[in-house]
């Protein structure tokens, strides 16, 4: 027995609106330049792809953005911070529900989770440093501006790929890391809810998570 298509685009599109929701009250953390802010919006998209696969997952990650740049609207940046969260949380979301799809265990979880951790951090620094930054470098009134909002945590940044290795890419990791957990610990619960208590059938093995 599978979830009808209809009651899947509806949980896709609920999923969406949760997403969009967590991704809007995004939050500064301490020790990172104003800029960069922490979301747990992802949390919803992997929920969303462990339970209906990776197309829905990403589909969530899709529909969160827009939603988002129809409500903020694109700005100086030309949606870049959008464009950058959606192909970074896809990555992520592809990743972890692929391998839970071909191995619906804890094990199988748990292994797509950490993949999904790691293709997600390396997906933003080549991002960020390639694409995003350079935009917003023109955005904002040059790189020099952007480095120095770096330098002031720490002084001893030289140039934008170090402070992208110093700053970004342990806070993506970082991010990562509680956005899986935290789905580790609400999908199981929630998946009977969104799956609309469909129980799908996998040989050989039995869904621990």
């Amino acid at each position: 027995m599978t979830v009808s298509k209809t009651r899947t685009m509806t949980v896709i599109g609920m999923m969406s609106a949760l997403a969009f929701v967590v991704y809007y009250f995004d939050f500064n953390v301490p020790l990172m330049p104003g800029f960069i802010k922490l979301d747990l919006s992802n949390v919803i998209s992997l929920i969303t792809g462990f339970s209906l696969g990776p197309v829905a997952g990403v589909a969530v990650c899709l529909i969160k953005n827009i939603i988002h740049l129809a409500v903020k609207g694109a700005g100086t940046t030309m949606g870049i911070g959008d464009i950058f969260d959606f192909v970074s949380s896809a990555v992520f979301c592809f990743t972890a529900a692929t391998i839970y799809k071909k191995n619906r265990t804890f094990k199988g979880a748990v292994m797509g989770s950490i993949a999904g951790v790691l293709a997600f951090t390396a997906i933003s620094l080549p991002l960020n440093y390639y694409v995003t930054y350079p935009i917003y470098a023109k955005a904002f009134g040059g790189m020099e501006a952007i480095m120095g909002a770096y330098k002031a945590i720490n002084s001893n940044v030289e140039t934008l790929f170090g402070a992208l290795c110093l700053f970004n890419t342990p806070f993506t990791l970082v991010k990562g890391v509680i956005c899986a957990v935290i789905t580790m610990l609400l999908y199981k619960p929630l998946s009977p809810i969104i799956k609309g208590g469909v129980k799908r059938k996998s040989k050989g093995h039995q869904p621990a998570v």
